[in-house]
Formats: structure tokens, C-alpha cells, sequence
């Protein structure tokens, strides 16, 4: 079964739309949303990494941060697989699944250990740091999500 969307189209000077159906596998999601989620990712990382590079901070410190949130981003994915897996009933580790909840717990209070400990970071930078670090890796689990639903929804049909 196919989900089906209307899209209005102006015909040009005789004003008069014309509906155009766009098919959809069922569970696929929708082209706004798989672009939306890309369009988060990247504006998070994009922002963390703009922060970073123009940051009054030591090399290691930066070195830091850009560790956490690749440690963060792969953590967030791992356990939106590992989660999934286990719920569609594909077999998933206990050793795996705990690792996954651990590394992504890790991840985020490495993040905020980070920043509350940094005094030579304004408040204001510490915010940016923290909702970009959020925003990242809740963008990355809906594009690994994405991913996947289409990927599904493709073997079906």
C-alpha cells in the first residue's frame, strides 16, 4: 500500500492548479522530513565546529569538545540501532545494548563536565555549545532513522 500526496503546481498564466501525486512506500518518510532532519544535522555540527575553530581556547580543549561530540554522534546512533533492533526483535547483545545507553550517557556528561569546568567559557558560549552538542545528536538518531525506514520501505516493495 502506497501513501500518496497532493502537491498544488501553478500552470502558469492560467492560474488554475494542477494536483500531481507524489507516491510514497508505506513507512517511508516524507521528503520535507528526511530533508529537515539533514538540514538539523548539519546546522548543529556546522555551528559546534564554527564555535570551536573561532573559540579563545588551548588546542586540546578544542580537541576535547570536537572528541565528545564525535564520541556523542556515534553513541546516539549505535543505541537508536541497538533500541530499534531489539524492538523489531532482531537480536541485539545485552553486552551491546548497555554499551550503547552507557557510551551515549558518558558522551553527555563528558559534555557537561566539559562546560560547567571551563571558567574561560562566557555562559553564553557554554549554551551555544550544549544545544548545538543536543541538536546534533538528535538530528543524527532521525537521519539514522530515516535511513533506515527508507531502506525498509524499499525491500518491501
Amino acid at each position: 500500500m502506497s501513501n500518496e500526496n497532493e502537491v498544488l503546481l501553478d500552470k502558469g498564466k492560467q492560474n488554475e492548479p494542477r494536483k500531481i501525486k507524489v507516491e510514497r512506500k508505506e513507512g517511508e518518510p516524507t521528503p520535507a522530513f528526511i530533508g529537515a532532519s539533514w538540514a538539523a544535522l548539519l546546522i548543529g555540527v556546522s555551528a559546534y565546529f564554527i564555535g570551536l575553530f573561532n573559540a579563545a581556547m588551548q588546542l586540546n580543549e578544542k580537541g576535547y569538545y570536537f572528541a565528545v561530540l564525535i564520541f556523542g554522534l556515534y553513541a546516539a546512533v549505535s543505541l537508536q540501532k541497538a533500541v530499534r533492533d531489539k524492538d523489531e526483535g532482531i537480536p541485539v547483545t545485552n553486552i551491546y545494548y548497555g554499551i550503547s545507553w552507557l557510551a551515549l550517557i558518558v558522551s553527555i556528561s563528558l559534555m557537561g563536565i566539559g562546560l560547567y569546568n571551563a571558567g574561560s567559557i562566557d555562559l553564553s558560549e557554554k549554551g551555544f555549545y550544549g544545544m548545538s552538542f543536543v541538536l546534533s545528536l538528535f538530528a543524527a538518531i532521525t537521519v539514522q532513522k530515516n535511513i533506515r525506514d527508507t531502506q525498509r520501505a524499499r525491500e518491501r516493495n
